[in-house]
């Protein structure tokens, strides 16, 4: 009589852990329907605004459609909205990895100055012809803004393996890092001729205007390069969330999952920045998203997230176009408008918590 109970315990258990994974993949679904319809009007928008038909038209039958409406959208808008997708999708990414290994809500590129340090070598390469590493010329601001992007995690992920250094500290460290970065770039517009001034002050407010295929592509690959990566090693991850002894317990390898994940996080965070200039908050916003809608679980976790920053930098694409009829603004001030009072928002509830 005592089996019977149990076989039905376990066959519950079962039927509840299926409708949870059903629930989940319904919200990932959902959110690539959003994310979908969100691009679809991202094209259509635009000094000459089209309809979602001739949308949808123009990119399942290209040549069903006027030859003005397909260059518009191919050449012209498709690849802006395709970066707007790719790049939310890579900041989120990155960010959620980075609160993950880091266990901490307020960690991101953005916040830890990962995005500052990709930003100040970008623009020694804009202003001055700076490159630290020898490359094309068409490399030379992408491959600046990574390596001092990746020097700049390796210094937190150093600093991390001290004793005593506790999450807290980590963050303040970041920054710290962000104000520093942010006044060699100061430095760096100070100096600059006019032409190259400008070219650095209007990068640096982020703009996807300048999105081209190559660019598009570029940024693609890391992406899709390192998605598999997490993948691989979502159980790790999810461990780690449990806490660092815990982890270890389950045999996972902490200090070197740390220096791997932050690594991959500094090529998420250094390409976008170097090709669409600084867009802030997604990497925070996006994330906490998708742990309200999904949870921790890497499995799931990692896909909305990326999704979720896809989809906010979509929407605020769509926004920064709507604002003022004819005239395109900056999309890093759009995400900085949204992510601020979020950012605000979750400080006030840590600081409730501590309380």
């Amino acid at each position: 009589m005592s089996s019977e109970p149990t076989a039905l315990s376990a066959k519950e258990g079962r039927g509840l852990y299926r409708a949870l994974v059903l629930r989940k993949q319904l919200i990932l679904a959902g959110l690539a329907l959003a994310l979908l319809l969100s691009l679809c009007i991202d094209l259509a928008l635009g000094p000459a605004s089209y309809s979602l038909d001739q949308v949808v038209l123009a990119l399942v039958s290209p040549g069903s459609v006027p030859l003005q409406v397909r260059v518009v959208l191919w050449e012209i808008r498709l690849p802006v909205a395709l970066m707007a997708v790719v790049v939310g999708a890579a900041l989120s990414v990155a960010g959620a990895q980075m609160q993950t290994i880091l266990n901490n809500p307020l960690a991101s590129p953005f916040t830890l100055g990962i995005s500052a340090a990709a930003s100040f070598g970008a623009a020694l390469a804009l202003a001055f012809g700076v490159a630290l590493v020898p490359a094309a010329i068409e490399y030379v601001v992408p491959l600046n803004a990574f390596v001092v992007a990746m020097l700049t995690a390796l210094v937190i992920h150093l600093l991390s393996l001290k004793r005593g250094v506790t999450v807290e500290t980590i963050v303040l460290l970041g920054i710290a890092l962000v104000f520093t970065f942010n006044a060699l770039l100061s430095l760096v517009q100070y100096l600059s001729s006019e032409q190259a001034l400008a070219a650095v002050v209007f990068w640096t407010m982020g703009s996807l205007t300048k999105a081209t295929w190559p660019k598009l592509i570029i940024t693609s690959l890391i992406l899709l390069a390192t998605l598999p990566i997490f993948a691989r090693r979502a159980w790790a991850l999810t461990a780690l969330r449990l806490g660092e002894d815990k982890a270890a317990s389950f045999g996972v390898k902490v200090s070197r999952l740390r220096l791997e994940t932050m690594m991959m996080v500094s090529l998420l965070a250094a390409i976008p920045v170097a090709f669409v200039g600084t867009i802030g908050f997604i990497g925070l916003v996006g994330p906490h998203i998708a742990r309200m809608l999904i949870g921790e679980d890497q499995r799931f976790f990692l896909p909305a997230s990326a999704l979720s920053g896809a989809l906010i930098l979509s929407a605020s694409s769509v926004v920064s176009k709507s604002l003022i009829p004819g005239t395109i603004f900056p999309i890093g001030i759009v995400t900085s408008l949204i992510g601020i009072p979020f950012f605000i928002s979750l400080i006030l509830s840590n600081v409730r918590r501590s309380w």
